[in-house]
């Protein structure tokens, strides 16, 4: 995905269409979309700004609340595997991948590797 074009830009280009420029003209001097411009318009009219929104997006996980549930479940069961771990939360009606599993216990710093030398 490209980057944002630079707000001195979009400022530039508001300022064209607040002093009575159409959008089409605008577009073509800086060469921009038609699109671009109104939106940018219409963005600063809306908030006052015309820096851009977040691009992307973040997605709170979805396993945070079962937090307690997941360390019970890994210091109870030694033997415990990533898709079983899955599975026993597919059974309170958590519907979550393998990798999301992994993905949380990796960020929460937890583990249950198992080894014959520290068990």
């Amino acid at each position: 995905m490209t980057r944002p074009l630079s707000n001195d830009l979009r400022e530039r280009v508001v300022a064209a269409v607040a002093s009575g420029d159409s959008c089409r003209v605008v577009a073509v001097r800086f060469g921009v979309s038609v699109a671009s411009v109104v939106k940018w318009s219409q963005r600063h009219r809306r908030t006052g700004s015309v820096a851009p929104g977040k691009i992307g997006g973040h997605r709170k996980p979805i396993l945070d609340p079962h937090r307690a549930f997941i360390v019970e479940r890994l210091e109870r069961t030694a033997h415990l595997t990533l898709h079983g771990l899955k599975d026993e939360l597919a059974v309170r009606g958590v519907k979550v991948s393998h990798n999301a599993v992994w993905l949380f216990l990796r960020r929460e710093g937890l583990r249950f590797k198992k080894n014959a030398v520290r068990a």
